[in-house]
């Protein structure tokens, strides 16, 4: 399935030039010449992002902005503009576009811009069906969750989120973590700010401390100049530390002193500037085993946690399944414009009965995939990739998506070189040994 691009402006040249560079990267392009041609393109499906330029012929990009928000509010537009109009094009980032891109157009800088605008839309999305579930629970609307367990986090998201509370979120992989963080910013004081994200497994100390605090030219090697920290770029908004508890325990001691004095200075500096950010953290472990295993220091985890939101795993609420299936079968199936309507009682039982160990993101990626191989309008149970649970009970392996399967073959190869020692082949597999531990217990394998 093609993101849908539509690049509005009235340069056929250009309009050319941008059709070939975006179907060379496997966007779906359509074009509009003025105003009157987009309001035409308002009767056909809903484009992933919008290339607008600001001086239409017939209309000026500004009035346009409303209008284009009204008919397509999670569509990301990306304004066109000339020298000339770069404080127009600021205005318009001001009422809701996404970004600009100057012209002559830069072809790998555009390309950077709608990746980003893609990602934006899809935690959009993601936040709007939690938003969606905040407005219907107590409705005549069929709600996104109807467990009690998720119910009860939802009324903790809507009380918490217009506060100042810094917020530590846990759960499998895979559970919506990042998702609750973004409705958590766009529920706060700070909705107007940045939310920027940080995975603290994903980079060693040295690099983890330049991105989080800064660093100055020379700091270390490799350091030719000076960096913003992740701290500044978040001034006034959220930042979300994942996977805190992979943190090396030297950053964290240097991460608490910045919460608790409210001042970061940059590596290598000797001077601090005043910080003013919300701070939320999430991670896959349990944090007794964290705390226990000295992987989360006591004094920070009390820091970061005046509230916890655990989210547990879809098998534990199954209740939740079809609701979320459904909720993603509508979304995909305006993206891809098919007709599907729902989930025949076999396919819908199937889904159900799944223990889903990559919990929400596996579900909407087979749901994704359903979409495009359903014949009828109704997904089948021949559409589904995933099994029969009594068939995968007598092979755990049957259940699984490719992926996933080689994943689980992965595990077992060095869960055996190392003899069963879980630390060993944590490390070698590169992922936390919570990670492991849960993963094992999803693909059943005897450990």
């Amino acid at each position: 399935m093609k993101n849908r691009i539509l690049v509005v402006d009235d340069q056929a040249e250009l309009r050319q030039f941008l059709r070939w560079l975006l179907e060379q990267s496997s966007y779906a392009v359509s074009e509009a010449a003025d105003s009157g041609a987009l309001k035409e393109a308002f009767a056909g499906p809903e484009p992933d992002v919008i290339l607008l330029d600001l001086k239409l012929p017939d209309a000026d990009g500004l009035d346009l902005l409303p209008a284009l928000k009204r008919q397509w509010p999670e569509t990301e537009v990306i304004v066109l503009t000339g020298h000339a109009s770069y404080e127009t094009a600021v205005e318009a980032v001001k009422r809701g576009a996404f970004h600009f891109q100057e012209k002559p157009i830069n072809k790998q800088g555009l390309l950077n811009l709608v990746e980003r605008a893609l990602e934006r839309k899809q935690l959009t999305g993601q936040a709007s069906s939690l938003r969606q579930a905040l407005t219907t629970m107590s409705g005549s609307a069929s709600p996104v969750f109807q467990s009690p367990v998720m119910k009860q986090v939802l009324r903790t998201i809507e009380r918490v989120g217009p506060s100042d509370v810094s917020i530590l979120i846990t759960g499998e992989s895979g559970t919506g973590k990042e998702v609750v963080a973004d409705l958590v910013h766009a529920l706060s004081q700070r909705n107007k700010g940045p939310c920027i994200k940080i995975n603290c497994a994903a980079l060693p100390r040295e690099l983890i401390e330049s991105e989080l605090f800064g660093s100055v030219r020379g700091a270390f090697t490799g350091a030719q100049g000076d960096r913003e920290g992740l701290f500044r770029l978040a001034e006034g908004g959220t930042l979300l530390l994942d996977e805190i508890s992979e943190m090396p325990v030297d950053t964290q001691s240097k991460l608490l002193r910045v919460l608790q004095e409210k001042e970061v200075r940059p590596v290598g500096g000797r001077s601090s500037y005043k910080t003013d950010c919300r701070i939320l953290a999430a991670t896959n472990r349990r944090v007794e085993d964290a705390l226990k295993q000295g992987k989360l220091r006591e004094d920070l985890f009390y820091r970061i946690s005046a509230i916890t939101i655990y989210l547990p795993p879809l098998r534990e609420r199954r209740e939740d399944i079809l609701p979320l299936a459904r909720t993603f079968l509508k979304r995909y199936a305006a993206q891809a414009d098919r007709t599907l309507t729902d989930f025949t009682p076999e396919a819908a039982e199937r889904l159900r009965r799944h223990d889903w160990p990559g919990n929400v993101r596996q579900l909407q990626n087979e749901v994704q995939r359903a979409v495009l191989m359903a014949d009828d309008k109704v997904v089948d149970v021949d559409d589904l990739s995933i099994t029969d649970p009594d068939m995968a009970a007598a092979n755990p392996e049957s259940n699984l998506t490719l992926m996933e399967a080689m994943e689980r073959n992965k595990i077992v190869e060095i869960l055996q070189e190392t003899g069963g020692n879980k630390l060993a082949a944590s490390k070698r597999l590169g992922i936390g040994r919570q990670t492991l531990y849960n993963k094992i217990k999803a693909y059943s394998i005897a450990a």
